[in-house]
C-alpha cells in the first residue's frame, strides 16, 4: 500500500480567520447598499440547485417576469447579469456600441464621467453634454446635441447618486428616436424608488443594481433591452469584446429569444457560466416583495420618506439641500451641503460610532462638499428618516454646528 507524503505548509492561517464571522447591525442609509428584507436573507440560505436544473430555470423565469414589472416593460431581453450595477453598465456599453461609434454622454455627476471613461477604453467616441452637479437636462438640450453630433446611443443617469438629482425621462426617448439614437438609462439609484416606465418613455436599455431600492444583496445587475436594441446587438459586425457579458449569450442562458424571425421558437438554454444561484434566489424574493406591495405604493413610500427627511433637514436642522430645484431632487438619495468650516468626516464618523447610522460623504464632483443620505428599499420609511435626522442632529452638535433646534 502506497502512502502519499503531504508537503509541509509554509503559510499558516491567520489567527483572526479562525474566529467565527461576526457582523455588526448597522442602518445602511448611505447611497447604497441598503438593508435587505428578512425574507431576502432567508432566501439566501436556501439549498443550492444546479445552474441548469429545471427548478432553478423556473426561478430564473420568475426573475425575468419580476424585472419586466420592475422596469415596466414587455422586453423579451430582460434578465440579470452576474455582477454589480457597474457590471450592467459595462454590459450595456459594450453590447450596444461597436468601436468607432459615437455615444452622447449626459454628464452631471460621477456616473457620466465613469461611462465616458468606459467608452474611451472600448475605443468608442464619447461626446459630453454637461450640466453642473445638481442640475438636470432638458429635452431641448438633448435635441441640440443630437443634431450636432449624431450619436448612435445616448447615455443618461436617472438617479445621480453623487449629486442627488432625478433626471426627468418622459420626453427624452422620443427625442432620441426622432434622431435615430438609442436611449440608454442608468437607473441604479432610482429604479423602484421613483417612477420608471421603460416602454411608455421609449427607453431602449435600462439597468439597475440589486442592492438599492430593490433591497436585495449586492452582486446582480438587472437589465432590459428594447427590440430595437436587441436587433442592433444581433446585427453587430464584430462580437462584443467580453464573452462573459455578451448579451446574446446571456439572453440564451436566461431563456430569451435569440433567433430571427420572431416566430421562431426559443433556443434551448446553453451553458454560459454558473450563475450566483443564491443571489438569484434573493432577487426573486425581492422582486416578489415589490410586486406584492405594488410599484405605485413603493414609489409613494420613497417620496414620503424623502419629504420627511428634507423637511427635517431644512427646518429642524437648518441645513441647505445641495440640489436647489425641488423638482430635481431624487427621492432616493438626498444631498446636504456641508456648511463652510465643518469637518464633514467627523460628522459621518460620529453618526456611525454612536448611532450605527450610515451617512456618506460626497463622491466625484461633490467630494468634501456634501453629505449623502439614502432612503431606499426597506429603509424608505418616515421612521427611518426620523432616526437618521436624530443621528445627524446629535452629530452636528458634537462638532459644534448650531441648528435651530439646539
Amino acid at each position: 500500500k502506497m502512502t502519499c507524503r503531504l508537503p509541509n505548509l509554509t503559510v499558516r492561517a491567520a489567527a483572526g480567520l479562525l474566529n467565527p464571522l461576526s457582523i455588526p447591525n448597522k442602518l445602511l442609509t448611505g447611497p447604497g447598499p441598503s438593508n435587505q428584507h428578512p425574507e431576502v436573507s432567508t432566501a439566501l440560505s436556501a439549498p443550492l440547485l444546479g445552474h441548469l436544473h429545471p427548478e432553478f430555470t423556473k426561478i430564473m423565469d420568475d426573475v425575468k417576469d419580476g424585472i419586466r414589472y420592475f422596469f415596466q416593460t414587455n422586453n423579451d431581453w430582460s434578465f440579470a447579469i452576474s455582477g454589480t450595477g457597474h457590471c450592467a453598465m459595462e454590459a450595456a456599453c459594450m453590447n450596444l456600441l461597436e468601436p468607432g461609434e459615437t455615444v452622447l454622454v449626459c454628464r452631471n455627476g460621477i456616473w457620466g464621467d465613469r461611462f465616458a471613461e468606459l467608452s474611451r477604453r472600448l475605443s468608442l467616441k464619447p461626446v459630453l453634454l454637461s450640466q453642473p452637479p445638481g442640475s438636470v437636462f432638458t429635452p431641448e438640450q438633448l435635441e441640440s446635441a443630437l443634431q450636432q453630433h449624431r450619436p448612435s446611443v445616448v447615455f443618461v443617469v436617472h438617479g445621480e447618486s453623487s449629486t442627488g438629482t432625478l433626471q426627468p425621462l418622459e420626453h427624452l426617448g422620443g427625442v432620441c428616436r426622432k434622431h435615430g439614437a438609442l436611449l440608454l438609462v442608468d437607473s441604479v439609484a432610482a429604479a423602484g424608488g421613483a417612477p420608471l416606465l421603460t416602454d411608455d418613455w421609449l427607453i431602449d436599455c435600462v439597468y439597475t443594481g440589486s442592492q438599492k431600492c430593490l433591497g436585495c444583496t449586492p452582486g446582480l445587475g438587472l437589465i432590459s433591452f428594447s427590440e430595437a436594441a436587441r436587433r442592433k446587438i444581433l446585427s453587430r459586425k464584430v462580437p462584443p469584446p467580453s464573452f462573459y457579458l455578451d448579451a446574446s449569450q446571456l439572453a440564451n442562458y436566461w431563456g430569451c429569444r435569440t433567433t430571427e424571425p420572431p416566430d421562431q421558437p426559443v433556443s434551448a438554454r446553453r451553458y454560459h457560466h454558473t450563475a450566483p444561484i443564491s443571489l438569484v434566489y434573493a432577487a426573486r424574493e425581492a422582486l416578489r416583495l415589490v410586486a406584492v406591495e405594488g410599484l405605485p405604493a413603493a414609489w409613494e413610500r420613497h417620496e414620503r420618506a424623502a419629504d420627511k427627511l428634507r423637511a427635517g433637514l431644512q427646518g429642524r436642522l437648518g441645513q441647505r439641500l445641495f440640489v436647489s430645484e425641488p423638482q430635481d431632487r431624487a427621492p432616493t438619495v438626498t444631498t446636504i451641503a456641508v456648511p463652510e468650516g465643518v469637518d464633514w468626516k467627523a460628522v459621518v464618523q460620529h453618526a456611525m460610532a454612536k448611532h450605527s447610522v450610515e451617512i456618506a460623504g460626497g463622491l466625484g464632483p461633490t467630494a468634501g462638499q456634501v453629505w449623502r443620505i439614502g432612503l431606499m428599499g426597506l429603509n424608505a420609511t418616515e421612521a427611518v428618516a426620523e432616526r437618521v435626522l436624530a443621528a445627524l442632529e446629535d452629530s452636528l452638535k458634537a462638532v459644534g454646528v448650531a441648528t435651530p433646534n439646539l
